[in-house]
């Protein structure tokens, strides 16, 4: 018998990238563009697993549905697991997850943003389009010799901090568990997020979001930072206090904010609402400031990273069915 498999918010690039890898596995697909939530979680009835991306909504409700079901594993094809319910999973159902599938691609989508922040690239494409080569308001710094404060200094951050060093920038960085070989390594410098605040130029998160770190980034964290300070976020949307950044950038305390990731991103990310009013106030304002750049969560998506996601997931579902320990597990 083969394994069924439902996939939820699945988009074609989705079903091209497993299909091509399910040559070596074998396994049995149903794809769902919905997102699974307690709505569409029923779909899953008769699949001994479900692969579920970023957005998806796994409560204690959901968990329930899905082991009624019969669904035994949960497999999510990203690296954050903060949208599942552990504590209701527990005992009841197992979770396992892709830790990382490109940091590098992450990376430099932080970078990519810092430059076209900087530099106005985006500006001067669109004015050079319609004949319009004048060079006023498209002045930028030179980020050699500014400081760059990195919050988290995972695999991600590390590859980013390698590539800012090689450009000349000073690095301030924080971590609930500094490495100090690496800071000797990189010349760069663990100090107290108050310090990274007052410090930094440029700020780019990168750490997990749980409780302690859920709005880091909030009106008295901005209110310690650089006047037109840029802030970078590749990482989790509710890093960031959306209604803070917003006071930020009108007081102009905020130079520049460059997200691919916003706290309240499900009704709008991976998804086409150009054709529907923006109910969304604070995203919709957040689009009329021209400092500030919005991408779709899009940092991991390159070439490499889907076939790593697609790898990885089918691999822990291997092992899952042949009854193997799960190397990348979360649990409670």
């Amino acid at each position: 018998m083969k394994t069924h498999i439902a996939f939820f918010d699945t988009k074609p690039y989705d079903s091209a990238s497993f299909d091509s890898h399910n040559k070596d596995f074998g396994y049995e697909f149903h794809y769902y563009e919905a997102q699974l939530n307690k709505d569409s979680a029923v779909l899953a009835k008769g699949a001994e697993v479900v692969c579920a991306f970023v957005n998806a909504t796994i409560d204690a409700k959901v968990i329930d549905t899905l082991v009624e079901n019969g669904v035994k594993l949960i497999a999510l094809r990203s690296a954050g697991f903060n949208n599942v319910d552990l504590q209701a999973a527990k005992g009841k159902i197992k979770v396992v997850r892709v830790p990382a599938y490109s940091p590098y691609a992450v990376a430099e989508h932080a970078l990519a943003l810092m430059l076209t922040l900087n530099r106005k690239t985006h500006k001067a494409y669109a004015r050079t389009r319609e004949g319009n080569f004048a060079l006023h308001g498209l002045m930028g710094f030179d980020m050699h010799g500014k400081t760059a404060g990195i919050i988290g200094t995972g695999k991600i951050a590390r590859i980013l901090i390698k590539t800012l060093r090689a450009i000349g920038m000073q690095v301030l960085a924080n971590d609930l568990f500094p490495d100090n070989d690496f800071a000797k390594e990189t010349g760069i410098t663990y100090t107290s997020l108050d310090d990274l605040f007052g410090k930094s130029d440029i700020i780019s998160l990168h750490c997990p979001l749980t409780k302690e770190t859920d709005h880091l980034v909030n009106h008295e964290a901005i209110a310690k930072m650089k006047d037109g300070v840029m802030i970078i976020n590749t990482g989790r949307g509710k890093l960031i206090d959306t209604k803070a950044l917003i006071k930020g950038l009108k007081s102009k305390k905020i130079g520049f904010a460059g997200l691919d990731v916003y706290e309240e991103e499900e009704e709008y990310f991976y998804e086409d609402t150009s054709d529907f009013l923006m109910e969304d106030d604070r995203l919709a304002r957040l689009l009329s400031f021209n400092n500030v750049i919005i991408t779709s969560h899009q940092a991991f998506f390159t070439k490499e990273a889907l076939t790593n996601i697609a790898q990885t997931t089918l691999e822990n579902i291997q092992e899952f069915v042949e009854g193997k320990p799960l190397t990348n597990e979360v649990k409670a």
